[in-house]
Formats: structure tokens, sequence, C-alpha cells
């Protein structure tokens, strides 16, 4: 048997049980699997025939890991913190940048390259190679940032840890989320994906294609390449007609735009804000 299985047959017993005792006897188990989550061995969420699945027994051992750990006063330079959860150290060794006030939990793992302007990345998270976490953004736990992505300021990508078998916010591999973006409750943004600016994604924000002769719609997944932004649709009431949230797909990412050099003035030519 792996140590991976056997990670999991510990975990999935203890959670099982629910106990503390039973906790506490898989203490080096649960901690084993923080760590390898630390180290990007262990994922949150994995593709499976095309397809984001949960990796539930390494959520659980989230979970229980808070349950074990106690609240510990915690220090960087002049920052304090009273926290279960340590900070995650050794960023040259790793070649990931941070700037300072930007905080990374024990538990998260950045990929060589990341840049991390002021901005959190919460335990669980997977960031890819060369992607930007930029300035206030937020990644939630267990959320899973493919290779470069560019979060753009303020961009909130929700955490998903309970329940253990939900899949978490996918962001894939050179997807652009655009300023103060909303991504939550395990939606999918596609591979080279573009989000202008306040676009909201939820699991069941109507994601409309309006590209073609008729309207497309999606539900929690932005397709590959999309171009997205904010909109509207009539939604009738008991107190008459009023205008919900949606996202709109007014167009596909060109070769030309995979330049980054390039990627604002294509979004503009589409009117979308960045």
């Amino acid at each position: 048997m792996s140590e991976l299985q056997e990670l999991e047959e510990a975990i999935d017993a203890a959670w099982d049980v629910g106990d503390d005792a039973e906790i506490a006897r898989a203490e080096a188990a649960i901690e084993r699997t923080v760590q390898l989550l630390d180290q990007g061995v262990v994922r949150c969420a994995e593709l499976v025939d095309g397809e984001w699945v949960a990796r539930e027994w390494a959520k659980k051992a989230i979970l229980l890991y808070f349950r074990l750990r106690k609240l510990e006063p915690d220090q960087a330079g002049p920052f304090r913190y009273y926290d279960k959860v340590p900070l995650k150290q050794n960023y040259e060794e790793l070649g990931v940048r941070v700037v300072p006030p930007a905080v990374a939990r024990h538990g998260a793992f950045l990929s060589r390259g990341v840049v991390m302007m002021p901005s959190y990345v919460n335990i669980g998270a997977w960031v890819g190679p060369g992607t930007m976490v930029d300035t206030w953004a937020t990644v939630g736990s267990c959320a899973q940032i493919g290779a470069g992505v560019h979060l753009s300021g303020g961009v909130g990508i929700g955490g998903v840890l309970e329940p253990p078998q939900a899949t978490p916010v996918i962001i894939e591999d050179g997807a652009f989320v655009g300023s103060r973006c909303i991504v939550v409750e395990g939606a999918v943004i596609g591979e080279r994906a573009v989000l202008g600016a306040n676009v909201v994604i939820t699991a069941s924000t109507p994601i409309i294609d309006v590209t073609g002769s008729q309207p497309v719609e999606h539900r929690g997944h932005v397709p590959p390449r999309s171009v997205v932004v904010p909109g509207t649709r009539e939604k009738d009431f008991a107190a008459g007609t009023y205008h919900l949230p949606a996202a709109l797909i007014i167009g596909e990412r060109s070769a030309s735009t995979d330049l980054k050099t390039s990627l604002n003035d294509a979004l503009r030519g589409f009117g979308v804000a960045v």
C-alpha cells in the first residue's frame, strides 16, 4: 500500500468516527497530509477524464487539522498574528516572489515563478507556475489556480472547504481574471478564458454566449478562451420585472491576445474593462 493510500485510510477512519480521541490518533497522518498539500504533492482536486473532482480525504484532513491545532501567536516582521495555522515560509528556496504584506498559509502550494503582490492564499489552495496574484486578490481554501494565470487587483476566488465532496473553484491555465471579479461555489473558468472587470461567477450565474444568432447558456463553467463581461437578464416577479446579474460571453480570445503585451488592447477591442 502506498503512503497516500495509508494516509487516506487513516483520515477517512478519523473522519467517520469523529471524536477527539480518534482524531488525536490520526494526528501524524493529518499533519503529513497538510505537509504534502504545502509541497504540492497532494491536491484538493484533480482532473479525471476531463472533469475536475474533489479529493475528499485531503479536504477532510484540513478540517481535522483545524480541530487538532490550537491558537498560537505568530510574527512576520512587524506583523503579528494569532491563529491555528502557521504562515508559509522559505519563499526564496521556492522561487516565489512575495511583496509585503502578502500572506500564504501553511498547506497552500505556490509553484516556482508565482508572484504575490499584497494578497492572500489560504490553506489547501494550489497556485501554478508563473501566476500573478495581484494586489488585494484572495485565493480561498482549496482553490486550484493554473499556470500563467493573472488574478487582477481585488479578485475574490472563493474557498470551498465544506462539504468535502464539493469541488473547489478552478481557474485553468492561462486565464485572465479582471479587477474585482468574484468566482465562487466551485465554478470552473476554462483555459485562457478572459473575465472583464466586475464579472461575478457562481454555481447558478447564467453564463450566456451571445455571439451567435441564439443565446447559449452555461452554468458554473466558463468555456475555454471565452471573453466574458458583466450583464443582466430580465426576470418577472409579482412586484414587477427586474434585472438579475448574468455573465455574457461576447467573443473568443484569439491567438493575438495570448501575448501579455497585447492582452489589454485586445480586451478593449471587445469593449471589455480590465
